[in-house]
């Protein structure tokens, strides 16, 4: 008996320790979903969600269908018909000849016609269906100018979409079919993307069909100099992006929107196919529009009134500063909201609102995306010291008669040998349409071979400072160049009206 009595102890220290390993096991095993219950011995309400949880990382076993099935539903084509005119090219040129007209007069044989010709442009892309009542993303490009569009989703049904608004600047529209309850994608924070995180491009490339792809986030805040839109802020991965794509999804490892798929770089031209550079739209900036243009009908931005190029060391050197980034202004436009806070050409604006900026794109973006009247606060660096100056921002004219955008910077490699100069006339500044007021030294021959056209010095460009001295004429244009062999010259060139700074190296 007092053997058992003993014995009875330990077994139970067995049985406590199995129970507790093995419920130590299980609770290890647990993956914690944002929106989920955990089961337990107490009830806990499972709260409802307007947005699908986020895919969990243990659901992946043999790739990433469970991330791709629920998106892919949410993904419809887009088709568009465009009426274009087209000059008459089937009137061959005899038909005009006087001794034609004079046997035959105006009619012409069967088979040939005179005057602008009617066409249909056909067009393909993707969208995105961001609300269950019908609501589709996609790019300005896919259904600008078009008399029709139709949606096809996943399913084969069809529908007559209706342009809500579109906005050039960024490239994003906004259609609408009339359905309800349809299946949405949730819309994730592209500011919060990494370069190396894992995404997924949906669409119709080439028209195959619905088309999942693979890659990585390869660059953010990536801007391509305005080559596809106004106001450039794209995520850069090396997820296959092909022509008709445009439009679509992508998405990051949870199933979330984070990018509306956009442009390709390709060496096979407009057709070419990818290369594995391809560029998409933020969530962020394209939800911005969305609800702008779903609210107001256009999108409403933020207006500065400068022009602005990217600061880079030999331009910062010039300044004064110690380091690159931030954004110059070349330009100040009279009466404008920065004209009027005492912004001045030469001011480099280091931060917006507290926080760093770090090129002229990225104030750009920051900006347009402010509400007009909001107090944009400013750090700029200016003759050497750092000064705060609050601007009560306007709102952006719709024909863009200023920007906020960045000119060429012309920190490229490049000297004052190879160009021509003269004194700017009247004569000439009528010819340049510029002001007769307009004062300096105009370019009047650039050697194609040399490095001044390699940093963007053209012909007819005004050169109105060097080295921050104003030069009027030829005189003072060669006593501000006097010394400076061998050293690099900053420039204050007028480009059709607009200045911005030009930083000329020596070869």
């Amino acid at each position: 008996m007092s053997s058992i009595t003993r014995k009875v102890p330990y077994f139970m220290l067995v049985l406590v320790l199995a129970i507790l390993l093995v419920g130590g096991f299980f609770r290890a095993g647990v993956v914690h979903l944002p929106g989920h219950a955990v089961l337990g011995a107490e009830k806990v309400a499972v709260k409802v969600v307007k947005n699908p949880p986020p895919v969990s990382l243990a659901d992946f076993k043999n790739g990433f269908s469970t991330v791709l099935t629920p998106a892919l539903p949410a993904v419809v084509s887009i088709s568009s018909t465009k009426v274009v005119k087209q000059p008459s090219g089937n009137v061959p040129n005899f038909f005009n000849d006087p001794m034609f007209r004079q046997f035959f007069g105006n009619q012409l044989p069967p088979g040939f016609q005179q005057g602008p010709q009617s066409e249909r442009e056909y067009g393909l892309g993707s969208g995105v269906i961001v609300n269950a009542d019908g609501y589709i993303l996609t790019n300005n490009h896919v259904v600008s100018g078009a008399s029709d569009v139709e949606v096809v989703t996943p399913d084969e049904r069809q529908f007559k979409a209706k342009v809500i608004g579109s906005d050039p600047l960024t490239d994003v529209a906004v259609i609408k079919i009339e359905a309800t309850g349809l299946p949405t994608l949730p819309l994730g924070d592209s500011s919060e993307l990494k370069v190396g995180d894992v995404v997924f491009a949906i669409g119709q490339p080439f028209g195959v069909g619905e088309t999942a792809t693979m890659g990585i986030v390869s660059a953010t805040g990536r801007g391509l100099g305005s080559a596809i839109e106004h106001y450039e802020d794209f995520i850069q991965t090396d997820a296959a992006i092909n022509p008709g794509n445009s439009g679509g999804a992508l998405i990051d490892l949870h199933g979330n929107l984070i990018g509306i798929n956009t442009a390709i770089l390709s060496g096979g031209g407009e057709e070419g196919g990818n290369e594995g550079v391809g560029f998409a739209i933020p969530i962020n900036m394209a939800r911005n529009v969305m609800d702008q243009i779903v609210e107001h009908g256009k999108v409403i931005r933020g207006y500065l009134g400068v022009t602005i190029q990217s600061v880079g060391p030999d331009m910062a050197k010039a300044f004064g500063l110690n380091h690159g980034g931030g954004a110059l202004i070349g330009d100040v436009v009279p009466n404008s909201p920065a004209s009027k806070a005492g912004l001045k050409r030469g001011d480099i604006v280091l931060e917006l609102d507290g926080q760093a900026v770090a090129s002229s794109q990225e104030l750009s973006v920051r900006i347009a995306q402010m509400a007009p009247g909001t107090v944009a606060h400013l750090k700029v660096f200016r003759s050497g010291q750092n000064q705060s100056v609050d601007v009560p921002l306007g709102e952006f004219p719709e024909k863009g008669a200023a920007s906020n955008n960045a000119q060429p910077s012309g920190n490229g490699p490049s000297g004052l040998k190879g160009i021509s100069v003269e004194n700017l006339t009247p004569e000439i500044a009528r010819q340049l349409q510029l002001p007769a007021s307009t004062s300096g030294v105009v370019v009047s021959e650039v050697d194609p071979s040399s490095a001044a056209a390699e940093s963007g010095l053209q012909r007819g460009d005004v050169i109105q400072e060097v080295n921050r001295k104003p030069v009027h004429n030829m005189d003072e244009y060669r006593a501000a160049l006097s010394g400076t062999d061998n050293q690099a010259v900053l420039l204050l060139v007028n480009h059709a009206g607009a200045t911005h700074y030009v930083m000329v190296s020596p070869q």
